[in-house]
């Protein structure tokens, strides 16, 4: 398996697609670079697909330290700076998107556009804050499958949950959760409930911003989409519906086609 050495830490990417024009997907929380699996499927053969999953998540090495959105970024920017991606199509769902609203307010010339997807330029929420951090208290010591229920919840919408005909794929998605490291998830998620926010830095992005936010999606509700759509000069922004907070896996064929209009709109035809 590819890994990259960055900032102390074993990182695993994958690669897919051989245009000069790369996309950077940035995972949410509790999940990997597969969140994507759709997306780059319908992109390869445009762009240089590019995915890695931050550290403690997916394949990559779980580290003592390193997991706050600040070392996250940090990474980031080692990573599009070592695979020579710069400038980059950034997409980030979730925490990827934290990171991504960093590298446009920080390091605008790394990036070609940022997409947005189920994302916040806020703090965690304060009402979040007790419940969050009861379910990694027992994920840790007790482990991931006893709050596996109540976190689907939280992290699809209710259409992709209660579809008989996706049963399947709602128990491949536990099943990957579940399997994450007990200690290296838990380090993950303290580091992105105790985020601070950007809300108040975001009239200085410039980069060509798309926001996606699914109309169920109740970690980063869609007033969040709003508040960064009206802040960030000429965003789009694209609610879609049925989707929660991991649209990309919920609605992949809506998500994508937002992606693709985006990019075009860009004139961007790799």
């Amino acid at each position: 398996m590819p890994f990259l050495q960055i900032n102390g830490a074993k990182l695993y990417y994958e690669e897919q697609g051989t245009a000069q024009k790369t996309i950077l997907f940035s995972h949410g929380l509790l999940w990997s670079g597969r969140m994507f699996d759709h997306q780059i499927a319908a992109l390869k053969n445009q762009y240089r697909c590019v995915t890695f999953d931050f550290r403690g998540q997916g394949n990559s090495e779980v580290t003592q330290t390193g997991y706050d959105i600040e070392s996250l970024y940090s990474d980031a920017v080692a990573l599009i700076e070592t695979l020579a991606c710069s400038p980059c199509h950034f997409a980030g769902l979730s925490m990827g998107g934290f990171v991504g609203l960093r590298l446009a307010i920080r390091r605008p010339e790394l990036l070609q556009s940022l997409i947005l997807i189920e994302s916040s330029s806020d703090p965690e929420p304060k009402e979040n804050m007790r419940r969050y951090r009861l379910l990694n208290l027992v994920a840790r010591w007790i482990g991931l499958g006893v709050v596996a229920d109540r976190v689907m919840e939280i992290m699809f919408g209710q259409k992709f949950l209660n579809d008989p005909a996706r049963v399947p794929l709602k128990h491949e998605w536990k099943k990957r959760m579940v399997a994450n490291h007990r200690i290296g998830i838990t380090r993950a998620v303290a580091g992105v409930i105790t985020r601070a926010g950007v809300t108040e830095q975001l009239s200085q992005i410039k980069t060509p911003t798309l926001i996606v936010v699914g109309d169920q999606d109740v970690a980063t509700v869609p007033a969040k989409a709003k508040l960064m759509h009206a802040n960030i000069p000429n965003s789009r922004l694209i609610i879609i519906p049925g989707a929660g907070h991991t649209s990309t896996v919920e609605e992949p064929a809506a998500v994508t086609t937002a992606i693709s209009e985006f990019l075009a709109s860009l004139g961007d035809q790799s």
